[in-house]
Formats: structure tokens, C-alpha cells, sequence
């Protein structure tokens, strides 16, 4: 469970998703029997829709892990689709690029090793979509970064910001993730008052943030 629904709610959200290419429930069952977070099946679902309803050509992942987020969203754009996704450890690196030749997808998933806040800087390209999932006292640090490449209208996903519910109620907050707690409300904050964006916090999963760029179709 997220903390974040009751129980029932998240079974009942997660049982009517439509079953998953059997390639991706291989990567879910491996994440569990080895302990690698992934994002939840209802966080999955909501950025397939995203995708299909913004049709992003392309996409920039912080946090590959072991690459199922970056597939999931392979999997929902067009063929000629791009990501490009960063991730830090050598070990999920190489699961990952395993997990993305071995379903076909390397002409459309490129990684690039390093700290993001060391490779962010270094990326001047246009995307249209944007996920971060990384290390969840650091977004405010990657936010710059993301908006700057972010095409006006572009769609900014941001996973874990309620944080097992600790960001939104202080009951649940646990003393040595006060910092993190500290930092991810200042994150929300900033993003839900930012006069060129508009915000809207999920609490699905551990939360999700989706953010809008102004100054596209609107």
C-alpha cells in the first residue's frame, strides 16, 4: 500500500486496469522479488494516457532504474518517438539496457550515466514531456533544468511528491525524512504558484504532480 489511499481504493483502481504486455509484468515481477521500486501500476496507467492524449515526440526521464518507466512510456508513444532517460548506478544501468534491447526498443530509449544534477545542465534539446522520478530531496534542483528544456505546452510528471503521505499531513511524518518532507513541500509550492505553470497534485501511487507549461495551445 501508498499510504496515500485506502487499501480498497488503491486494489480497486489498480483491478480495472487493463492487463499489461507480458514483457512489462516480467519487469514487475522482477523489481518485487528484488526489491527495485518501480512506479505504480496506477501512476503507469495515468502516463499512458497522458501520452496518448499529448502524443509527445520526445521524452526526458530522470531515474531509469531498471528501465520500466522509460518502456511503459515507449510502449504508449509513436514508433519515431525519443527518450532520453538518466540514471546514476552502473547496476541498474545494465538491467536496464538488457530490459530495452531485449523488447525492442534501444532506436527509441537512450541512457546517459551520471548524477542528474552534474548531466542536466549539459542538455539543451526540446522535450515535450518530462518525468522525473529521482531522488526525492532534489527536485527543486532538477526543476530549472526541466523547464528550461520543457517546449511551451509540455507536460512536466512528477512521482513520489506526497511521499508515503508524510508531505501532507505532518502525523506521518518520520523524524529522518524531515528534510526530504521539508524540501518536497517547498517543491510543490513553488510549482503549484509559478505564474507560467499550472499544477495539479494526484494522490495516486505515492502522489504524482502534473505539471503544464504555459504559452502552448491554449
Amino acid at each position: 500500500m501508498s499510504n496515500i489511499n485506502e487499501k480498497g481504493v488503491e486494489e480497486y483502481i489498480r483491478n480495472i486496469i487493463p492487463l499489461k504486455e507480458s514483457f512489462l509484468m516480467d519487469i514487475e515481477k522482477y523489481a518485487e522479488n528484488n526489491h527495485v521500486p518501480i512506479i505504480h501500476p496506477e501512476v503507469a496507467q495515468l502516463i499512458r494516457v497522458l501520452i496518448k492524449i499529448s502524443k509527445p515526440k520526445r521524452i526526458l526521464e530522470i531515474g531509469t532504474a531498471i528501465g520500466y518507466s522509460a518502456l511503459v512510456m515507449a510502449n504508449a508513444m509513436d514508433k519515431d518517438g525519443k527518450i532520453i532517460t538518466i540514471e546514476k548506478r552502473d547496476d541498474m544501468i545494465q538491467i536496464a539496457k538488457k530490459n530495452i534491447h531485449d523488447n525492442g526498443y534501444s532506436s527509441m530509449i537512450e541512457i546517459i550515466k551520471g548524477e542528474a544534477e552534474e548531466v542536466l545542465p549539459n542538455i539543451n534539446d526540446e522535450f515535450d514531456l518530462i518525468f522525473i522520478d529521482a531522488a526525492k530531496g532534489h527536485y527543486m534542483e532538477f526543476f530549472p533544468h526541466c523547464i528550461r528544456n520543457l517546449v511551451k505546452g509540455g507536460i512536466i510528471v512528477s512521482d513520489n511528491v506526497l511521499y508515503k503521505g508524510m508531505v501532507a499531513c505532518d502525523e506521518f511524518v518520520v523524524r529522518r525524512k524531515k528534510t526530504i518532507v521539508k524540501r518536497m513541500r517547498g517543491y510543490l509550492d513553488y510549482i503549484s504558484n509559478h505564474k507560467d505553470l499550472e499544477t495539479s497534485v494526484i494522490p495516486i501511487g505515492d502522489g504524482v504532480a502534473i505539471t503544464y507549461k504555459k504559452g502552448g495551445k491554449e
